[in-house]
């Protein structure tokens, strides 16, 4: 008993349009045709037609199917390739499971790496913005230390620079300044990297300064800008003076 291409499709378990571009891509023969133009198809057809299901079904791409078929060793370095493939498939799949597990259980942001979520809650917009910036360049140990570093609770004077509106007044800007510079001298004291966040990047130095210097001007305003750049005056003038 022959088969039309519906019936052959439906006995493989594909479809119309799968068997139709096998035939496209010289992978499944052509049948013999009846007197009537329709085609013919027999029980060597279903066979190969399940055995390219089966190799489809691996995750053998269409190209390679000839040289599996073939069992030489090309066929071998392709299903070991493939292997491959799916181990660090199955390792990113069980990393997002952990992640989404440590999302689940602290009810945390989605957007930040894991090592960072539990303290992210009462973290200011533009700190949460500015870690995941910060991820895209600095090493593991680095963004750790930032961990470590924003884990305690943050100051006063923090608070102060975080809700700072963008029109304050000059006066303001430098004695926040003038406050902030004693806590971010002993930052970089204990976590040394922050003076040249260069040093800690997985990244070049044009690549760093552009991440940074962007995610900085879009994440703060100009007043707090301005606070940031008369801080690093000061800690310049500090280490000027200490030499």
């Amino acid at each position: 008993m022959a088969w039309s291409t519906s019936q052959l499709a439906e006995l493989a378990g594909t479809t119309l349009k799968t068997v139709r571009h096998y035939h496209e891509i010289g992978l499944l023969e052509e049948p013999e045709r009846a007197a009537n133009g329709y085609k013919q198809y027999g029980i060597k057809h279903l066979v190969r037609l399940l055995r390219i299901r089966r190799l489809v079904d691996l995750g053998v791409p269409l190209s390679d199917v000839p040289s599996l078929e073939a069992s030489d060793e090309r066929g071998e370095r392709i299903l070991r390739a493939l292997d491959a493939e799916l181990a660090a498939s199955i390792e990113r799949q069980q990393r997002i499971r952990r992640e989404l597990a440590a999302i689940l259980d602290n009810r945390a942001s989605i957007d930040l790496p894991t090592g960072l979520k539990p303290l992210t809650d009462d973290l200011p917009e533009a700190q949460r913005s500015l870690l995941l910036a910060y991820s895209s360049f600095l090493t593991p140990s680095a963004m750790s230390a930032i961990q470590q570093q924003l884990s305690g609770p943050r100051s006063d004077v923090a608070a102060q620079f975080e809700a700072l509106p963008a029109d304050a007044p000059e006066d303001v800007r430098r004695q926040l300044a003038q406050r902030l510079a004693p806590e971010a001298r002993k930052q970089q004291e204990d976590h040394p990297f922050l003076r040249d966040l260069e040093v800690s990047s997985r990244r070049d130095g044009a690549t760093t300064r552009s991440v940074l210097g962007q995610a900085l001007s879009e994440f703060y305003n100009e007043a707090q800008l301005d606070v940031l750049r008369h801080v690093h005056a000061l800690l310049s003038q500090d280490d000027t003076a200490g030499k």
